[in-house]
């Protein structure tokens, strides 16, 4: 498809394109699907979960990070952050370690 507009036939459908389709990603630019399921970690070395998720704002990308926590009757409760993919919060990213490392606390 080479328009910006979307053609009524393909609203609401889900289109997909071929890794060997997407263009190489600049230098501190991810794709979105390269980013789900890798760990993420505060500063202090603390698992806070695995993105979920992206969400888009607008202004700019947020993490979705879910993490299955155990409550004290020993249930199994999943803990949803929200954290913002932008430098202030993002120190790290390793594709390669799949590890994102952020500024961010437990209690955020």
């Amino acid at each position: 498809m080479s328009q910006t507009a979307t053609p009524p036939r393909l609203r609401g459908c889900s289109v997909f394109v071929s890794r060997a389709s997407f263009p190489t990603a600049d230098v501190d630019e991810y794709y979105w699907i390269d980013l789900i399921g890798l760990a993420v970690v505060n500063r202090e070395g603390q698992a806070l979960g695995n993105v979920a998720d992206l969400l888009d704002t607008g202004a700019h990308s947020v993490l979705r990070v879910t993490q299955v926590e155990t409550d004290a009757q020993g249930r199994s409760l999943e803990r949803e952050r929200l954290i913002p993919f932008v430098a202030a919060y993002i120190n790290a990213v390793s594709l390669e370690q799949r590890c994102i490392t952020v500024d961010w606390g437990l209690d955020f």
